[in-house]
């Protein structure tokens, strides 16, 4: 036990995982969470960076990019990192955890989720029953490829099969890389399915059962303290651009309408990704 105690930096991970988000909406990116973990890292004499994760996941680009800084700064800067599940930590949200050294779960945390999913819809008969004619102009025989408002083509649906294929390769191959050893002979492990913190204990997909304090003051000794690194506050200046359009600006009414509609459907998806877990 240290008598001068240890200050471990925590980086809070929440959200779905897109490229971009809003000022409404909650969401991971690379631009969005670089920022602290460099902070994080830069902590000179922190042992360690304790992560605190909770995501459904979502894009899996983004989720990769995110596992790999934390990878790298991790190893220029030679620190260990714990990943600390919260209520869930699937499919991207799973891929950035296992950049852990370690992954603590609480016993109902949920896990795993190691699967590739693409999701759409088919409207081609609703226009039809609402007298729309779908009008689609194309250079590029495949430019149109599995468009919502034109049948279900097979040979569409294969292609997009042929990329979850090499997608969901990777991210096995990731999963294997860095939990090899510890990863139990399961045929279900890599199938898309997702498991309590206590099953995913018994299956290797995480370390340990706990919480972060605890598990700090246990490792460093009990004058640890956490210090939580928090992105910067851009929140103010997004709202006045989304709602600050005034008088004479007509096409700023337009932006904003396609916005809160755009808005609309990805709150839906992201709603739609936390739902299969229940959460």
């Amino acid at each position: 036990m240290r008598a001068d105690g240890v200050v471990i930096p925590v980086v809070r991970l929440s959200g779905t995982i897109m490229p971009a988000g809003n000022a409404l909406r909650q969401t991971m990116s690379l631009a969005s969470t670089a920022g602290m973990l460099e902070k994080a890292f830069a902590f000179k004499k922190a042992p360690a960076v304790a992560i605190a994760i909770n995501s459904p996941g979502g894009s899996p680009v983004q989720s990769r990019l995110i596992f790999r800084r934390i990878r790298d700064l991790a190893e220029e800067k030679n620190k260990k990192v714990y990943v600390f599940v919260e209520d869930l930590a699937a499919s991207g949200g799973y891929m950035i955890a296992v950049a852990g050294d370690e992954i603590i779960a609480d016993p109902s945390s949920i896990v795993g989720s190691i699967g590739v999913v693409s999701a759409s819809f088919g409207f081609q008969e609703m226009i039809k029953k609402i007298g729309v004619e779908r009008r689609l102009y194309t250079a590029g025989r495949n430019k149109a490829l599995l468009d919502p408002f034109s049948p279900e083509k097979k040979e569409d649906v294969a292609r997009l099969k042929t990329l979850q294929l090499d997608m969901h390769e990777t991210f096995i191959d990731l999963v294997k890389a860095r939990r090899g050893g510890k990863l139990a002979d399961n045929d279900d492990l890599f199938s898309g399915l997702f498991w309590s913190g206590k099953q995913g204990l018994e299956l290797g997909l995480v370390d340990q059962l706990g919480d972060m304090r605890s598990f700090l003051k246990a490792r460093y000794g009990d004058k640890t303290r956490m210090r939580l690194v928090s992105a910067p506050r851009g929140l103010f200046g997004r709202r006045l651009n989304l709602f600050g359009a005034g008088p004479g600006r007509g096409g700023d009414s337009e932006k904003i309408a396609g916005a809160l509609a755009s808005g609309v459907v990805e709150a839906l998806e992201e709603r739609a990704l936390w739902g299969r877990f229940g959460l």
